[in-house]
């Protein structure tokens, strides 16, 4: 009996599967090109595809992106001097002119997605200075260059399997520029918002988060999805504030945003 007990056993921990780890994360460069090699095992596992993975295997080490990464200065500022080094003032004035010039194209957001147009206007301002400067970093090497930090390697991982299907998708390409953490077109979506809250608002049947109309339907649906509820106040202390929350996890950039807004709405 003795013998069958340990017959049985080896054979259900030859069957049993094995875990699935994760690809080691590293603090250098120099660990990049095997940590993308087991990556592709685990992306392949999430259902990316052969662009995807061709856009994987050419990514790069992204050092100026692990720079950024290690210096986040301004969110670290009093609120008056966040705003005044990130142009505040200049993005309401021009905030006010565009929601002036375009009335009927945020009133219709507004209609679809209950979020008014300051809001909007206040991210793009202070995401692109309204896709003035989109970003100089290709998104594919920057996300998985911070899916393999050890830093925060959790939180980007995702974020990374998302830009590979967005490959896959055809919604950018492995050259594709954005920010340094990897954030993409006029409101800088992380990739894995960008693949789930993505809206195609000119009806061309893609999602162009480097289009002005998709982006900022896109953020809108965002805003909405993550709780936005129409007609409410959105400055500290008001329903609609903690969804901003849900847009940048620091309380100075969600208090400038919550104030332009308001300026440009008045």
């Amino acid at each position: 009996m003795f013998r069958l007990f340990r017959s049985l056993l080896a054979a259900a921990l030859v069957l049993a599967p094995l875990p699935i780890l994760a690809a080691p994360c590293g603090n250098t460069g120099a660990g990049f090109a095997t940590w993308k090699r087991d990556f592709a095992d685990e992306a392949r596992r999430a259902g990316v595809g052969a662009r995807g993975l061709q856009a994987l295997a050419q990514a790069q080490y992204a050092t100026r992106t692990i720079a950024a990464d290690r210096n986040q200065k301004s969110f670290r500022y009093s609120l008056d001097k966040f705003m005044q080094v990130r142009g505040a003032a200049t993005i309401v004035a021009q905030g006010r002119k565009r929601k002036a010039r375009h009335p009927e194209f945020y009133a219709a957001l507004e209609r679809r997605f209950g979020v008014p147009a300051g809001i909007l206007i206040a991210l793009h301002g202070m995401e692109t200075a309204f896709g003035g400067f989109m970003g100089d970093s290709p998104v594919v090497s920057a996300i998985t260059t911070l899916a393999y930090d050890c830093r925060r390697s959790d939180f980007f991982t995702p974020h990374a399997l998302a830009a590979l299907k967005l490959v896959d998708q055809g919604t950018i390409t492995g050259a594709t520029l954005g920010a340094r953490h990897g954030e993409l077109g006029h409101t800088q979506f992380l990739p894995g918002n960008a693949l789930a809250y993505g809206v195609d608002a000119n009806g061309d049947s893609r999602v162009d988060f480097y289009d002005m109309s998709d982006a900022l339907a896109s953020t809108a649906n965002f805003l909405r999805q993550k709780g936005w509820k129409p007609g409410r106040g959105y400055q500290p202390g008001e329903p609609n504030f903690e969804v901003i929350r849900q847009w940048n996890a620091a309380g100075v950039y969600q208090k400038a945003i919550a104030i332009m807004a308001a300026r440009i709405d008045g």
